[in-house]
């Protein structure tokens, strides 16, 4: 008697028939794809024995069924790309999905160098200066009315040159007299100390700090010889040609405080009637 030889789920006999097996149990070829056949995800049809299943992130296709969302050319052994669960040849992915390049308009695609500035990006190759047009690459640029340009270009056609020392000023710049300077070459005339930020004066047109304005042609005061600078409503007493910081317009003898009293004076001293009534 010959020993029987049957599907391990519906029973019927295997005898001539193809079959399967899975972990060592025959299975006829109808209920082996009903029960383990992969469901195509474009036609919703099991990939059965006689097909091959392409799988992709635990998603299998049909070879035939195996093609790009948009132009549904075959991606058979072809790269490609996912986007939203649809699968996308590199060139529809980069024509709906890549960068733009803003010189020439056409797409960056994936793999390309470019450049990206502030949510725009280039080719390599786009990226040039307005002016020379020269590729920027990695050096510094400028940019200026939607155009970019190298650091030398800009300074030619854009930047104000110092009054001081002819050369562009790029960042830092200051006004005097309605002309630019470098904050650099703003300085004192005197000590050449820079101005920037700092309380100056002038003479004759040219700029001072406090210091050498006061030690150069401030009056000093009779009383303690230092400069009387006048500068910012400082009060002083003038009497003769000469002058006074108001906190030095006292008594010679008792210090009292002349400032809008009456007043004698002996040679260069200054006294208050009290003590100048012995005179």
């Amino acid at each position: 008697m010959t020993e029987r030889f049957d599907c391990h789920y519906c029973k019927e006999s295997l005898f001539g028939k193809k079959y399967i097996l899975r972990e060592e149990s025959p299975y006829c070829i109808k209920c082996y794809e009903n029960l383990y056949s992969n469901p195509c995800e474009e036609c919703k049809k099991p990939i059965g024995c006689d097909c091959k299943d392409l799988s992709y992130k635990d998603r299998h296709w049909h070879e035939t069924c195996f093609h790009c969302f948009q132009c549904k050319n075959s991606l058979v052994d072809k790269p490609f790309a996912a986007k939203e669960d649809h699968l996308l040849c590199t060139e529809c992915y980069s024509n709906e999905y890549s960068s733009k390049c803003s010189e020439c308009k056409k797409t960056i695609m994936p793999g390309t160098r470019k450049m990206e500035y502030k949510g725009s990006s280039w080719h390599e190759t786009c990226f040039i200066c307005h002016r020379c047009q020269q590729p920027i690459g990695t050096k510094s640029f400028i940019p200026k009315d939607n155009q970019n340009f190298c650091v030398p270009c800009y300074e030619k056609q854009f930047a104000m040159q110092c009054v001081q020392c002819k050369k562009p000023i790029t960042t830092g710049g200051i006004t005097y007299r309605e002309q630019p300077w470098h904050k650099e070459c703003f300085v004192c005339t005197g000590c050449k100390k820079q101005l920037s930020g700092q309380r100056f004066t002038s003479r004759d047109e040219f700029a001072y700090c406090l210091n050498c304005f006061c030690s150069l042609y401030a009056k000093k005061c009779a009383g303690c010889t230092n400069p009387i600078s006048g500068l910012g409503g400082t009060k002083y007493i003038s009497f003769e040609e000469r002058q006074w910081h108001n906190d030095c317009f006292n008594c010679k003898k008792c210090s009292l405080s002349l400032v809008g009293r009456g007043f004698l004076t002996e040679r260069d001293d200054i006294l208050c009637p009290e003590c100048g009534k012995d005179i």
